[in-house]
């Protein structure tokens, strides 16, 4: 079972045996459903109706003329609940109604993840737990209010580090104790197949809408699509819908923390290696012995120590690049947006713009870049008044 999802090398099924028949399960009726007329209409209304898709193609005018380049944002942060993480915990949610599930769990670390799987429970009336390290309970307040008043009990994880990494380990074993009538709603594009599967597809509407608007509104592929990597759904979502066109290059930005040199970071291609974390093999932080390393990012959402395993794979193919940015340059990056378009970025997407800043001056003016603004900001308002205090 272990050799099934693959992406090249990448991903598979290392799971305790207990949770095979359960993943077997769930795989089982995502090919039943995803394309079934009835499941993909319901889906369909929901995302126009509760979601708000589509989304806006945005051209970032005074950005632009910044870095000195034609910079779009894809507006994913303008969706019900602020970020990319409902379109995956609709298209989950319902196929957890349409599987007879009544109860839901998910991991959530930046706390979008979180708050839409909150949200959704609601929507479908399902009792809902969401596992939260420590950590981020504290540095991602609002979020965690916003779950409890959607009826989600927020259980707080006080292992290890206490951020995602530990929010996982919780939830798993938690779901290896409820799988009868809980769904667990994986919020990345990581962990046991079929999840990497399950959640590109559901993400995908961002690489199709994407796509489409730029033929529209430019006639032309941009020359770069740029999304931030944490484990990677947004980053895979909008990659999808330019995978086949080679002369679009895709740049997944990963958290570069205080610095690679210094060891804290969360940036898992760009310092990892190959091994085996919450069920799939992917690159992995970890030390010589093995052993998982801590990881740190001014950025909840991506302060992971592994990745995706179709980010893996197109890594190692060349067909995507993977860059890493510091929480400095993403501070600095932060107050530019707010400052030049009134767009707060989640400090997540922020890390992709904070890269095209560092790009000022290096590329052609007739250049266009589309970055995936995942999420929105509000959420980082009291982390970045910590390190960036403003001014009267």
């Amino acid at each position: 079972m272990k050799y099934k999802g693959r992406f090249g090398d990448y991903g598979g099924f290392y799971v305790p045996e207990v949770l095979i028949p359960a993943l077997e399960e769930l795989e089982k009726a995502f090919y039943r459903f995803y394309k079934d007329k009835s499941f993909v209409n319901e889906l369909s209304r929901l995302m126009a109706d509760y979601a708000g898709r589509p989304t806006p193609l945005y051209h970032a005018k005074r950005f632009s003329e910044y870095v000195g380049f034609n910079v779009y944002l894809k507006r994913e942060d303008l969706l019900h609940g602020g970020a990319h993480k409902v379109n995956n915990t609709l298209g989950q949610g319902l196929l957890a109604k349409y599987m007879g599930k009544t109860k839901l769990i998910a991991e959530t670390g930046a706390g979008q993840h979180g708050l839409a799987t909150a949200m959704i429970g609601a929507l479908f009336g399902m009792e809902t737990k969401i596992f939260m390290g420590a950590t981020d309970v504290e540095r991602q307040s609002v979020n965690v209010h916003k779950m409890k008043l959607c009826g989600a009990q927020v259980i707080s994880v006080k292992g290890g580090t206490s951020t995602l990494k530990d929010a996982i380990n919780d939830a798993l074993r938690y779901w290896t104790a409820n799988v009868t009538d809980t769904f667990y709603l994986f919020g990345t594009a990581a962990g046991p197949h079929p999840y990497p599967t399950i959640v590109k597809h559901f993400q995908s509407c961002i690489g199709k809408e994407t796509r489409r608007q730029c033929l529209h509104k430019l006639g032309r592929l941009p020359d770069m699509v740029l999304a931030c990597v944490g484990g990677g759904s947004n980053a895979i979502g909008i990659f999808s819908g330019f995978l086949n066109d080679k002369k679009v290059r895709l740049i997944g930005v990963e958290a570069g923390g205080r610095s690679l040199s210094s060891g804290k970071h969360a940036a898992s291609i760009s310092a990892g290696k190959p091994g085996i974390l919450h069920g799939a093999k992917a690159y992995l932080l970890q030390n010589a012995d093995g052993q998982v390393n801590d990881t740190e990012s001014v950025s909840a959402g991506l302060d992971y120590p592994s990745v995706g395993p179709e980010h893996c794979y197109l890594s190692d193919i060349g067909r995507a690049t993977y860059v890493a940015v510091e929480d400095e340059d993403v501070l600095d990056t932060f107050g530019l947006m707010c400052r030049m378009e009134g767009i707060l970025p989640a400090l997540e997407s922020t890390h992709a713009l904070a890269y095209l800043v560092s790009q000022k001056g290096k590329l052609p003016g007739k250049t266009i870049a589309v970055v995936n603004l995942s999420g929105r900001g509000d959420k980082d308002v009291g982390i970045v008044e910590k390190f960036r205090p403003v001014k009267d």
